[in-house]
């Protein structure tokens, strides 16, 4: 296998997050589950900020250029975009280097692959609440979306 390919395959994981935020608009952002939690906007606020988590523990200097989000601070489409964008391509830097090293993620185990599976499994589930959530406050998304985000070849 080609480890380049680890990295495609978290920029296409990405990809699809940001396919689903630009699906939502801006007012369904404050969307939340029937069972209360985080709303829409904190959802994506939250994938981002495990990231940063997760920067900051395996590779800081990773981190040079990526701010968290405040969870007191007004989260709009545009910061969620940029913010997700950004974690998005640390998070590259960091499986780079883990692969380019010992194949192995600071303060992770077993290896790179796994954390990449781990990494994924914790975006899709919170791409699933955000979805849940829009449904149950009656917002749901476009059919092109919610079959899109499993259109994993062309995103």
């Amino acid at each position: 296998m080609d480890p380049k390919q680890l990295v495609e395959t978290w920029r296409i994981n990405n990809r699809i997050n940001l396919y689903l935020l630009d699906a939502i608009t801006p007012e369904h952002l404050a969307d939340l589950l029937s069972s209360k939690g985080r709303n829409v906007a904190a959802q994506f606020a939250h994938l981002h900020n495990v990231r940063l988590m997760w920067l900051k523990a395996a590779l800081p200097d990773a981190l040079k250029t990526v701010i968290k989000i405040e969870t007191d601070q007004p989260i709009d489409k545009d910061l969620l975009e940029s913010s997700l964008t950004a974690s998005g391509a640390a998070i590259e830097i960091l499986l780079q280097d883990a692969i380019d090293h010992d194949g192995r993620v600071k303060g992770f185990k077993p290896h790179v692959t796994a954390f990449l599976g781990y990494m994924i499994a914790h975006d899709a589930h919170h791409r699933s609440q955000i979805i849940i959530a829009l449904k149950q406050s009656g917002h749901t998304i476009d059919k092109k979306f919610s079959y899109g985000i499993w259109e994993w070849g062309s995103r």
